[in-house]
Protein backbone atom coordinates (compact mmCIF):
# COMPACT_ATOMS: atom_id res chain seq x y z
CA UNK A 1 0.00 0.00 0.00
CA UNK A 2 1.49 3.28 -0.52
CA UNK A 3 0.01 6.92 0.41
CA UNK A 4 1.54 9.59 -1.70
CA UNK A 5 1.44 13.22 -1.50
CA UNK A 6 0.98 14.90 -4.75
CA UNK A 7 1.19 18.13 -3.39
CA UNK A 8 -0.12 21.04 -1.77
CA UNK A 9 -2.09 23.97 -4.68
CA UNK A 10 -4.41 26.77 -2.78
CA UNK A 11 -4.37 24.99 0.48
CA UNK A 12 -5.35 21.50 -0.90
CA UNK A 13 -3.16 19.14 0.11
CA UNK A 14 -3.53 15.95 -2.22
CA UNK A 15 -2.94 12.30 -1.44
CA UNK A 16 -3.36 9.52 -3.72
CA UNK A 17 -3.94 5.79 -1.78
CA UNK A 18 -3.52 2.76 -3.56
CA UNK A 19 -3.56 -0.86 -2.46
CA UNK A 20 -4.37 -1.46 1.31
CA UNK A 21 -4.05 1.04 3.60
CA UNK A 22 -2.01 0.33 6.61
CA UNK A 23 -1.31 2.32 10.17
CA UNK A 24 1.45 3.41 8.66
CA UNK A 25 0.29 5.08 5.67
CA UNK A 26 -2.20 6.50 7.70
CA UNK A 27 0.77 7.88 10.24
CA UNK A 28 2.68 8.98 7.07
CA UNK A 29 -0.62 10.83 5.91
CA UNK A 30 -1.08 12.50 8.70
CA UNK A 31 2.38 13.56 9.13
CA UNK A 32 2.18 15.07 5.93
CA UNK A 33 -0.82 16.93 6.76
CA UNK A 34 0.54 17.99 10.09
CA UNK A 35 3.50 19.29 8.38
CA UNK A 36 1.16 22.01 5.88
CA UNK A 37 -0.48 22.70 8.74
CA UNK A 38 2.15 23.81 10.66
CA UNK A 39 3.62 25.99 7.38
CA UNK A 40 0.06 27.20 6.33
CA UNK A 41 -2.61 26.98 8.75
CA UNK A 42 -5.50 25.64 7.67
CA UNK A 43 -5.75 23.01 4.68
CA UNK A 44 -8.64 21.05 2.42
CA UNK A 45 -7.59 17.85 1.72
CA UNK A 46 -8.24 15.77 -1.47
CA UNK A 47 -7.75 12.06 -0.95
CA UNK A 48 -7.79 9.81 -4.60
CA UNK A 49 -7.80 6.47 -3.86
CA UNK A 50 -6.86 4.85 -7.38
CA UNK A 51 -7.01 1.04 -6.87
CA UNK A 52 -7.86 0.98 -3.18
CA UNK A 53 -8.35 -2.05 -2.00
CA UNK A 54 -9.70 -1.56 1.45
CA UNK A 55 -7.44 -1.26 4.92
CA UNK A 56 -5.13 -3.93 6.72
CA UNK A 57 -6.68 -6.05 9.46
CA UNK A 58 -5.31 -6.16 12.52
CA UNK A 59 -3.30 -2.90 14.21
CA UNK A 60 -4.72 -0.02 16.35
CA UNK A 61 -6.99 1.62 14.26
CA UNK A 62 -7.97 3.85 17.62
CA UNK A 63 -5.59 6.37 17.96
CA UNK A 64 -7.93 9.51 17.52
CA UNK A 65 -4.89 11.71 18.68
CA UNK A 66 -4.67 13.27 15.13
CA UNK A 67 -8.21 14.36 15.26
CA UNK A 68 -8.18 16.17 18.24
CA UNK A 69 -4.76 18.02 17.31
CA UNK A 70 -5.77 19.32 13.81
CA UNK A 71 -9.27 18.45 13.08
CA UNK A 72 -9.45 22.87 14.02
CA UNK A 73 -7.39 22.97 11.32
CA UNK A 74 -9.12 21.27 8.47
CA UNK A 75 -12.04 23.21 6.78
CA UNK A 76 -13.18 20.13 4.29
CA UNK A 77 -11.99 16.77 3.06
CA UNK A 78 -12.87 15.39 -0.62
CA UNK A 79 -12.39 11.46 -0.99
CA UNK A 80 -12.49 9.95 -4.76
CA UNK A 81 -12.88 6.61 -5.63
CA UNK A 82 -14.61 3.45 -6.41
CA UNK A 83 -18.39 3.90 -5.01
CA UNK A 84 -18.27 0.31 -3.65
CA UNK A 85 -15.69 1.69 -0.82
CA UNK A 86 -17.92 5.05 0.10
CA UNK A 87 -19.43 3.79 2.70
CA UNK A 88 -17.06 2.18 4.73
CA UNK A 89 -14.56 5.26 3.77
CA UNK A 90 -17.04 7.58 5.65
CA UNK A 91 -17.40 5.35 8.86
CA UNK A 92 -13.49 5.08 8.51
CA UNK A 93 -12.94 8.50 8.40
CA UNK A 94 -16.03 9.23 11.00
CA UNK A 95 -17.61 11.63 8.62
CA UNK A 96 -20.17 12.30 11.59
CA UNK A 97 -17.83 12.91 14.12
CA UNK A 98 -15.33 15.29 12.55
CA UNK A 99 -15.44 19.07 12.67
CA UNK A 100 -15.37 19.20 9.10
CA UNK A 101 -17.67 17.89 6.46
CA UNK A 102 -16.65 14.96 4.28
CA UNK A 103 -17.47 14.11 1.24
CA UNK A 104 -17.35 10.90 -1.29
CA UNK A 105 -17.09 11.20 -5.09
CA UNK A 106 -16.67 8.41 -7.34
CA UNK A 107 -14.07 7.46 -9.67
CA UNK A 108 -14.64 9.93 -12.76
CA UNK A 109 -15.84 12.82 -10.31
CA UNK A 110 -12.26 14.22 -9.62
CA UNK A 111 -13.15 17.80 -10.85
CA UNK A 112 -16.59 18.07 -9.17
CA UNK A 113 -14.54 16.77 -5.50
CA UNK A 114 -12.19 20.04 -6.25
CA UNK A 115 -14.28 22.42 -6.90
CA UNK A 116 -16.39 21.33 -4.25
CA UNK A 117 -13.46 21.54 -1.74
CA UNK A 118 -12.80 25.21 -3.74
CA UNK A 119 -16.26 26.31 -2.35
Amino acid sequence: MTVQVLGVSEGVVEFVVTGKLSESGLADAQQATADVIHQQGKVRILVNAENFDGWEQGGAWDDFSFEEAFDPYIEKMAIVGDRKWEELALVFSNKDLRQFPIEYFGSSESEQARAWLMS
